[in-house]
This record gives C-alpha cells, sequence and structure tokens, in this order.
C-alpha cells in the first residue's frame, strides 16, 4: 500500500498555513527578467561561511502563486531524510530556486535558472562544477534552462543534471478532475470566490497545460482518444525542447521516481467509483480511468443538463506505479478536492470519497523509459537501458509525489559524491 502523500509545495491562497520554521538560508539573490521572477536562497555547505565551493541549485516545481523558502525546506529537511543538512554535510553547497510564479511556462521561469547558474558560476570559488536539477515540473525547467544554455554556445559548468520525480514524459492528472474544476468555476466561481476558481485556474496554467499528457480546458461535454487531448501549449514546449537537442549533452543525467519500478500499482483499481455528490445544486459522479471506452465524469447543475466525459483508449493509468498526487486543500488529493468542492456547494460532508489521490507522475515518466499512453508501459518493470537518463532510482513504493525519502534521497547524495 502506498505512503501517505507530502506536500513540499507551499500552501496555496485561501487554504490554512500550517506552522513551520524560518529556513535558515545564508544569503539570497534576487532574480529577475522581462517575463518572470524568482528568487536563490543559498545555504554554504559551513553555515554563515559566505564561500560558494560546491554549488547544487535545486529548482521548485509547479504550484499555484510563488515559491515559499520555509515550505520548501521543511518538506526536504524535515521529514524522513534531512537532505538539505547531508548534502552539505557532504560538503556541497545548496543553492535553493524559487519562482514568483509556480504555474507561469517553463520556458519563462527556465530564464530565471539560467540567471541563477550564471550567477553561481560568478559567485564560486575555485571550479568545482555544479549541480543542477529540480522536483517535478523544477526538473524540466533546469532540463531546459541546461540544454538552451548549451544550444548558445554559454558555459554552464554543470557535471550532473538531477530530476527528482520529473514529468519528463508528462502527468496525469483525471480528466473528470478537470472537467469538475472547470464546472464549478463555471457556476460557482468568480470574484471574491477563490477555492471556486483556484483548481480550474491551476490546471489552466502555462505550466499545467505544457506538464499534462491530456488537459481539458473546460467544463463541458467532452469525448477524447487517447491519441487526442494535449494541449497546443505541451505540443509548442515539447517543440522548443527538441529545437535546444531535447538533453543537455554535457552533464551525465540522473533521476529518480517516487513510484516503483516494478510494474507494481498503487491498488487503485481502473473504472471504479472514485467521487460521488448527490446534492441540490450539483450532482457529480468520478470515476477512476479504465481501458477501453468509458465515461469517467458525469455533472449537472440543479436540473440542467448533464455534462458527459467519455475516453476510449486510455491505459488504465490512475493505479499505475507513480509519484502520488500531493496534497493542496486542506489534506485533500484530487479526487479529495473534488469532494471538497462539492462539499462547499453542496453541504458539508455530504460527498461520498473512495479514493483521494491517484498517480501523478507515472514511473516511467519520471525515469524518461517510455510513454504513458500504454498500458504495458504503465505497469512494466522500468529497464535502465531503455532510459534517457544515463542512471536513476525508483522508490520502493509507490508514494506522495516529491516526497523526500531516505532511500532516494541517500542515493542522490551517494552519487554526487562518486563524482
Amino acid at each position: 500500500m502506498s505512503k501517505p502523500v507530502v506536500n513540499i509545495w507551499g500552501t496555496p491562497p485561501g487554504s490554512e498555513r500550517a506552522s513551520v520554521q524560518s529556513a535558515p538560508w545564508d544569503t539570497k539573490w534576487d532574480l529577475r527578467t522581462a517575463t518572470a521572477g524568482g528568487t536563490a536562497w543559498v545555504f554554504y555547505r559551513t553555515p554563515g561561511e559566505e564561500v560558494l565551493r560546491r554549488p547544487v541549485i535545486l529548482s521548485d516545481g509547479f504550484a499555484p502563486a510563488g515559491t515559499d523558502v520555509d515550505f520548501l525546506y521543511d518538506g526536504l529537511e524535515n521529514g524522513e531524510f534531512p537532505f538539505v543538512s547531508s548534502l552539505r554535510q557532504a560538503g556541497f553547497d545548496v543553492i535553493l530556486l524559487g519562482f514568483a510564479d509556480r504555474s507561469a511556462s517553463v520556458t519563462d521561469n527556465a530564464e530565471i535558472a539560467i540567471q541563477c547558474i550564471l550567477r553561481t558560476i560568478a559567485e564560486r570559488e575555485g571550479d568545482a562544477p555544479l549541480t543542477v536539477g529540480g522536483f517535478s515540473m523544477g526538473g524540466l525547467v533546469t532540463r531546459y534552462a541546461l540544454a538552451k544554455m548549451e544550444r548558445q554556445r554559454m558555459n554552464h559548468e554543470t557535471a550532473t543534471y538531477l530530476s527528482y520525480d520529473t514529468p519528463h514524459h508528462g502527468a496525469w492528472l483525471p480528466l473528470g478532475v478537470q472537467a469538475l474544476a472547470h464546472f464549478v468555476k463555471d457556476n460557482w466561481g468568480g470574484e471574491g470566490k477563490p477555492l471556486f476558481n483556484l483548481y480550474s485556474d491551476l490546471i489552466n496554467s502555462p505550466a499545467a497545460r505544457q506538464m499534462l499528457r491530456w488537459h481539458l480546458a473546460t467544463g463541458s461535454d467532452a469525448t477524447l482518444d487517447v491519441a487526442a487531448g494535449q494541449d497546443k501549449e505541451r505540443a509548442d514546449f515539447l517543440a522548443a525542447l527538441e529545437r535546444m537537442g531535447s538533453w543537455p549533452q554535457i552533464p551525465r543525467l540522473l533521476g529518480v521516481a517516487n513510484g516503483t519500478g516494478t510494474g507494481a500499482g498503487n491498488d487503485i483499481p481502473a473504472d471504479s467509483p472514485a467521487m460521488s455528490a448527490s446534492g441540490p445544486e450539483l450532482a457529480a459522479q468520478l470515476r477512476t480511468q479504465g481501458e477501453g471506452s468509458r465515461t469517467v465524469a458525469r455533472l449537472q447543475k440543479g436540473e440542467g443538463d448533464e455534462v458527459s466525459i467519455d475516453t476510449t483508449g486510455f491505459p488504465a493509468i490512475d493505479g499505475a506505479p507513480g509519484g502520488l498526487f500531493p496534497e493542496l486543500l486542506g489534506g485533500a488529493s484530487n479526487f479529495g478536492v473534488a469532494a471538497l468542492l462539492a462539499n462547499l456547494i453542496n453541504s458539508p460532508d455530504q460527498a461520498e470519497l473512495t479514493y483521494n489521490a491517484s498517480t501523478f507522475v507515472p514511473t516511467v515518466s519520471a525515469v524518461a523509459v517510455a510513454g504513458i499512453d500504454d498500458h504495458e508501459a504503465l505497469y512494466s518493470k522500468v529497464d535502465l537501458e531503455r532510459s534517457e537518463l544515463h542512471d536513476f532510482l525508483c522508490a520502493t513504493d509507490n508514494e506522495g509525489h516529491t516526497v523526500m525519502t531516505r532511500e532516494l534521497g541517500g542515493w542522490i547524495v551517494a552519487k554526487l559524491q562518486e563524482a
């Protein structure tokens, strides 16, 4: 059975912030381009020493609003494995890279990453090469940044690229959940109602459109074939990445996955009830994704016309090996957020929730082995020889997306020490 989902993304607007200690960074750099902004928080290997010698740049990932360094640090340091302090004890300086808007375009935030890399090189004493990477979409941001620097003949002086549960071949958010989020915003959202707008706005953000393999922009009737549903933002991003060479060619490419590499899924069955609501304002039935021709959502406002989301040829992806969708609102994950929205519209505790989360980044995507369209590939044992990475590690159990574990964090520290 899967481990609980751990949120290192920070608290979205409109939800209660948990109490965390301030991150003990030593200095920070403000970074800005014409289209994006960001901040780098520097943790020298010896606190207070203010000498940068062996830099490791780690980029924040996708989420609403800007990076909260205290939450980011807390998730990396105060869970099962103290990742930041372990890197420092191993002789590395840690630079946490955050963005003013984590849902902005990957290519825009990649310009902030390039600034951070150049600033790091300028501030470094000696000639020790850099390690550059990120968590979730942060891995895509830094992958694109390094590839673009090489394409433009810029010396990034990076020996190792690192991705942590990054959706190299796309991420998954159940289509019924996407449709319900838009349906809620269209019918109950608007100015002054942030919780009814938030999830829909997040799904329709540039970064989400680039990351999600299948994307719905509205809550109206839809029929999707497995080959369709790719947003133009994603197609454009993939084309831009290909123009940069797809991957940086100079560094060794390392990655980890929060999902298993054995083909063992997370025990969420295909084509099964996930969330239902039958209140006077909103009626909704969401089902997990199944193979063949399936109806994954039915939505209705009052006595209005029913909206149906139908799919053909999709894999049973909700239960596939991979990092589970992280918590967003009050501990709710994707189907859980759908239940929360239904309860806000109808009455508290009215919705019936069978499954809170599902796979967000399939293992085959995180370790760049195969596309996520193929059911057999999703549930097969991963093969290092088929990966676009030079080396990777998969988790023993399917766990929360970007959760920092001793297994994965310890492997990364050991690999960096080998260089």
